[in-house]
């Protein structure tokens, strides 16, 4: 990843429908330059796809919650089967698999907390080795529509 890459990587997440002529003016450099860029970082595996951000309100999903679930036994079976079940429920948005207290925190995309209360009962709660679940409400929910290209070493830190 050098600048160019970057400044491809930052101009594609501001607006992934631009040309590739578009793109190329707005950083600076020769339409055939970037398009050799652009496949190159799709081939890289750095830009996995593009894709349609999608309103929820729209939709008729306005609320979102974050369930936090803790499983018993903690054997690689069921984790992957438990993660792999919720990831298929259409009001799942995201999946994390994670460490401490808790196993997952499933985000998900609801109309409202009838639906919440039936998702949890009948969705999580049901399925075996559920230890333990917990519902949050999402009152807000902001997140960053681009990555940035952290540099390669941290910056060292100057002594006071």
């Amino acid at each position: 990843m050098d600048e160019l890459d970057t400044a491809i990587l930052a101009e594609l997440q501001r607006d992934g429908r631009q040309t590739n002529r578009e793109l190329a003016e707005r950083i600076g450099v020769a339409a055939s330059t970037c398009l050799e860029r652009v496949r190159a970082l799709r081939r890289d595996g750095v830009i996995e796809g593009f894709h349609a951000e999608v309103n929820l309100d729209a939709i008729g999903r306005p609320v979102q919650a974050l369930i936090n679930v803790r499983l018993h036994p903690k054997i690689r079976e069921a984790v992957e089967g438990f993660r792999d079940y919720v990831t298929s429920l259409p009001e799942t948005l995201a999946v994390f698999v994670v460490s401490g207290g808790d196993d997952f925190i499933i985000q998900v995309a609801v109309r409202d907390t009838t639906h919440l209360r039936d998702f949890v009962l009948d969705h999580v709660s049901r399925q075996r080795n559920i230890a333990d679940v917990r519902t949050s409400l999402v009152y807000d929910h902001i997140r960053k529509t681009s990555v940035e290209v952290l540099p390669k070493e941290p910056r060292s830190r100057k002594p006071r």
